[in-house]
């Protein structure tokens, strides 16, 4: 059979690709669909690829970003470098594709070459990153351990940002102190040396209230064995001896490792293996093992000579569980068949019980000493709703984690891009000739990039208006405020975006991105009294903010884009 060869395409080569009228209608189309997604009211999206699959119902980045296909590689760039921040710190993926593509279309609207407006971010990314780190930066917030409020404000921000969860105020509420409340499981107390963080467990449950759901210091197992549940409400002994396989007891040849097996004739080779189990089993109810655990299958007649034996017996529990076992009692994975358990694998519980949601019956595991383990039950009314709720609360519990390493926050609702416009602003009237030496552009030039990249820091908080209203900055704090389309300025503007500032007579505002006069922001009273309603994460706006500027100009600087067509 002949094969047939094909000569092939050329590659095609595009010249100044944001010169492409098409690329650029489908980078305004992506950052129209990220902004009308983005903040607690935004938009859900459904996404659907055109030959078929399985329908995306969502309007966060990392859900969004991986469903939506392009055959733009400067689009596919972007994508790339918003998932990898996303991967990183769970936050602020929208905040980073809105910023990162407003500075492109801001650069190209402004007419200055590209090389300028490069520069220029790079300069005023310099002066962000410097003022958020300043002591006494105006958007900034100190986190007080000493206090769960500024967490619970944290996680609720988080939560309430996500509306497929499709959440009542109550129900993001208690979801967002079971958050908090699972967080501060996992920090260990008393460790003496290196500090381990523990695991939260996340289990869900449909068809259940939202309310139901539950926040469980150890390890709940679901169980399907009646048998088991019976013999867990009459163990009395504490704590517990368990054993932890992760090789396979069901008696297969193939468990038996890897290599040549030589089987003599006549001999019942399934009748030796299970010989050796029983051996095995024996031994652990010799040592005194009430729980016995494998990661995969447990052989019939295994499993019946146990619980004649008063062992509570629990097989098939995947291998994402077996770390949290092994946390939570100390025991080591036996991994083998061939030799004796040796002691030091043997782990134990405290105490164990059986907890009950709806059909569900779940085995809880309490551990003997400290392990910063525990389980969060999720419960919804729908496998949708509850699949987001999931992933948002494993964004949230990350998003708490970064707080140990910068236990500090940002102040949310917009308030934060604002500023630091206002800020970049002033620091920008005044600005000496050896700046615009080494950037290589006139006052002129320099001012025209400053005014895009505020614009663009601007086209962050007016993105959170969905409903035809207004978003302006007041000219005191430079904090956002948002008036719906139906209302007056005298009777709707009561707090700012962050919720850190209220309306005051003489108060002056300005619409977002129009031309005002530079002023120093001035800093909010310190009243402890008063605190943010929303709040971002430090650590990942901050590596949000650097991504976005940096990728867009890495797009800003692509002379020729080379595509292979074969």
């Amino acid at each position: 059979m002949m094969s047939r060869f094909v000569k092939k395409s050329p590659s095609l080569c595009t010249d100044l690709p944001l010169d492409n009228s098409d690329l650029c209608s489908k980078l305004r189309l992506l950052n129209d669909l990220l902004k009308s997604s983005f903040g607690a009211s935004g938009r859900l999206k459904h996404v659907h690829n055109n030959i078929g699959g399985h329908v995306v119902t969502s309007s966060t980045s990392s859900v969004l970003l991986t469903a939506i296909s392009s055959s733009q590689p400067l689009i596919n760039l972007i994508k790339s470098s918003i998932l990898n921040h996303v991967s990183r710190f769970s936050d602020c993926g929208l905040f980073a594709a809105i910023l990162c593509i407003s500075l492109i279309e801001e650069a190209k609207l402004s007419g200055l070459r590209g090389k300028v407006s490069i520069k220029v971010n790079k300069h005023l990314l310099r002066l962000c990153t410097a003022y958020l780190q300043e002591e006494d930066c105006g958007c900034r917030v100190k986190l007080d351990f000493c206090s769960s409020q500024s967490l619970l404000t944290l996680a609720r921000s988080v939560i309430s940002s996500k509306p497929a969860c499709v959440l009542t105020k109550a129900e993001t509420f208690h979801i967002s102190k079971l958050a908090v409340h699972a967080f501060l499981l996992s920090v260990p107390s008393n460790s003496p040396g290196t500090v381990r963080l523990g695991r939260i467990v996340t289990i869900g449950v449909e068809g259940h209230p939202v309310m139901n759901s539950a926040v469980f210091a150890g390890l709940l197992l679901e169980v399907h064995d009646i048998f088991c549940l019976k013999m867990v409400k009459k163990m009395h002994t504490n704590p517990l001896r368990m054993v932890l396989f992760s090789a396979s007891l069901a008696g297969d040849l193939s468990e038996l490792g890897d290599g040549v097996i030589e089987v003599h004739t006549g001999v019942d080779t399934d009748s030796q293996i299970l010989d050796q189990l029983l051996e095995l089993s024996k031994r652990a109810v010799e040592d005194g093992v009430k729980l016995f655990v494998c990661q995969k299958v447990i052989h019939p007649v295994l499993q019946q000579y146990l619980r004649s034996q008063g062992v509570i017996v629990i097989e098939r529990v995947g291998v994402a569980l077996m770390e949290p076992l092994a946390l939570l009692t100390g025991a080591q994975p036996v991994a083998t068949l061939h030799t004796s358990i040796p002691v030091k694998a043997y782990g134990s519980v405290k105490d164990l019980s059986v907890k009950e949601f709806g059909s569900k019956a779940m085995l809880h595991l309490q551990p003997a000493a400290e392990s910063g383990m525990c389980t969060m039950v999720i419960c919804h009314r729908n496998e949708t709703m509850l699949s987001e709720l999931k992933s948002v609360c494993k964004q949230t519990e990350h998003v708490l984690r970064l707080t140990l390493r910068e236990p500090s926050a940002l102040l949310g609702g917009g308030c934060t891009e604002t500023h630091l416009s206002a800020h970049i602003r002033h620091k920008s009237l005044h600005v000496e000739a050896e700046t615009l030496s080494a950037l290589g552009c006139t006052q002129s030039e320099f001012l025209l990039a400053v005014e895009g990249f505020c614009h663009s820091l601007e086209s962050v908080p007016s993105a959170l208006q969905h409903d035809g209203g207004d978003s302006s900055m007041d000219l005191t704090h430079a904090h956002h405020w948002t008036l719906p389309a139906d209302a007056s300025t005298d009777n709707s503007l009561d707090l700012c975006g962050c919720g850190l500032v209220k309306t005051d007579p003489h108060m002056k505002w300005t619409h977002l991105k129009t031309k005002y006069l530079g002023f120093s922001p001035a800093l909010t009273l310190k009243d402890r009294f008063v605190q943010p309603r929303v709040l971002d994460s430090f650590t990942a706006k901050l590596n949000a903010l650097n991504v976005a500027v940096e990728t867009a100009n890495l797009v800003l600087d692509v002379r020729y884009v080379i595509q292979d067509t074969n």
